[in-house]
């Protein structure tokens, strides 16, 4: 334990000393929430991978395949979803949003973007937006927090609330201080370590058993039942069950703390390495993910928490110098998607409802203080959502990314593909999307057991397109819509 900590104090220097380093490169709002659209490739897909993977993908994920038969078919049509949600996402959000948001008005944040894009003088959108920001990514950090005290209670046998304190404050420290280049670029060697780890561990608990036919022996004497690619229920496929795990997908194009890492790369004709990049890490990671769950079965059988399966192979299988520089991945994991929706509730916060409020000056250096202590306030309220040790961190991110996808979802893709969108259109389809949700998550039974992003999705879409063809467009609106093709970027 002594050499694991001392691996872990370094690696938490490190990402403080990053926060340290970009702490004189932020001397203004756009530098710290967006850092002044200078993202390479390979640091806009890390990030944007890292960032929206999370401690979900070696807790979360695992955990589930961990349950045999339905939860490991569960876990696997989750992240057929999410690399389906993830490639599109590249593919036509991408370029169009990095284009679009510095066509309209050089928008720095999402609810900014809504906001020029709609002309929306009254600053309904960005205030809806902006609060819908700050609830969800509530209980998104909540998540990334359970995690980490899961993380020290599991592998120090601390208390889980002190665990999840120490985690929360390295995490406070270089996102408050080096602001969105800061969280990138840490971001960036988080995922490499996370990548590598989700193809080290799975193979190597395989070998360490006797190879793939002995793990098949032993999962063959856990169940009576054949692990079945599709969910069943009864003896035949769960239809709800498929589409609930396939509907993640659907929660990309309304994800901000992704979205924003499309807006602050150098140029849109960078993305399509960045799109490469990110699909190779997302296909080995939810894999490694996936495996890891249904060898640790094999392997631990009897854990009472399903989602410290990965953490337990570690310590079981490794020397401690190896199993600390592993474990660093869950921190990884942990500590860039937290820092992300930090920054971006920051954000929301100090430009889209402060500035807008009090009509500050975004060159005002007080917005950069302002992020700063509303990352410090966010942080605190997080904890206490995640201060219960039995809170479980599929079942949280699960809320958090449904909201978001249902909410944003719909409004990103319609804002950037409908030309005769319209502002009343906007507004409905947010409110609509996000009360979907919200309702269809608090009940239950029959319908109301498919995921609620489906419905809130789908809603949403609908009212956009009804209300929209229901009001006048706006001239300007379009032709500023047109311009974006055939704007010319440096």
């Amino acid at each position: 334990m002594a050499t694991i900590g001392i691996i872990f104090a370094i690696y938490l220097g490190l990402m403080v000393y990053i926060g340290f380093r970009f702490y004189s490169r932020t001397s203004n709002i756009s530098d710290y929430i967006l850092g002044g659209r200078k993202l390479n490739s390979w640091v806009a897909a890390m990030s944007a991978q890292a960032s929206d993977m999370s401690g979900w993908l070696l807790l979360g994920l695992p955990g589930t395949a961990y349950i045999l038969y339905t939860g490991t078919s569960e876990a696997i049509w989750t992240a057929i979803g999410l690399w389906i949600g993830t490639y599109l996402n590249w593919l036509f959000v991408a370029k169009r949003l990095r284009a679009y948001t510095q066509v309209a008005s050089d928008a720095l944040t999402i609810p900014d973007f809504f906001e020029k894009r709609f002309r929306d003088n009254k600053h309904i959108l960005r205030s809806i937006s902006a609060i819908y920001i700050v609830i969800f990514f509530l209980v998104y950090t909540s998540a990334q927090f359970a995690a980490g005290g899961k993380l020290f209670s599991t592998i120090f046998g601390m208390n889980y609330v002190v665990g999840m304190i120490i985690g929360a404050a390295i995490i406070l420290a270089y996102t408050a201080l080096g602001g969105f280049t800061a969280v990138c670029w840490t971001d960036t060697i988080q995922g490499t370590i996370m990548f590598f780890a989700l193809i080290i561990v799975p193979i190597a608990a395989a070998s360490s058993m006797g190879g793939w036919a002995e793990v098949s022996v032993r999962l063959s004497q856990l169940t009576p039942e054949t692990l079945g690619f599709l969910p069943e229920l009864n003896g035949k496929v769960n239809h709800m069950l498929l589409a609930s795990s396939l509907g993640w997908g659907l929660g990309y194009f309304g994800q901000p703390h992704i979205l924003v890492r499309f807006m602050g790369i150098q140029s849109p004709d960078a993305i399509r390495k960045s799109r490469v990049i990110a699909m190779v890490w997302v296909t080995m990671t939810l894999g490694g993910a996936i495996l890891v769950g249904i060898i640790g079965k094999a392997m631990l059988p009897d854990l009472a928490d399903p989602e410290t399966v990965f953490m337990n192979m570690l310590t079981h299988m490794f020397n401690p110098v190896i199993a600390g520089i592993l474990i660093t991945a869950i921190l990884a994991a942990i500590m860039s998607t937290a820092s992300s929706q930090l920054l971006v509730s920051a954000s929301s916060v100090s430009k889209d409802l402060f500035a807008t409020l009090f009509k500050i000056d975004e060159k005002d250096h007080r917005l950069v203080w302002i992020s700063r202590l509303t990352v410090v306030l966010i942080a605190v309220f997080a904890m206490v959502i995640a201060f219960n040790p039995q809170s479980s961190v599929f079942g949280l991110v699960a809320s958090a990314w449904g909201g978001f996808g249902s909410a944003f979802g719909p409004l990103i893709l319609f804002s950037l593909f409908f030309r005769r969108m319209t502002r009343q259109g906007a507004i409905a389809g947010m409110l609509a999307g996000g009360i979907t949700d919200v309702v269809w998550f608090y009940s239950s039974g029959g319908i109301f057991n498919i995921y609620e992003i489906i419905p809130g999705f789908l809603i949403g879409s609908i009212v956009i397109v009804a209300v929209s063809l229901l009001t006048k467009p706006d001239e300007e609106i379009m032709k500023e819509f047109d311009s974006v093709k055939t704007t010319k970027f440096n």
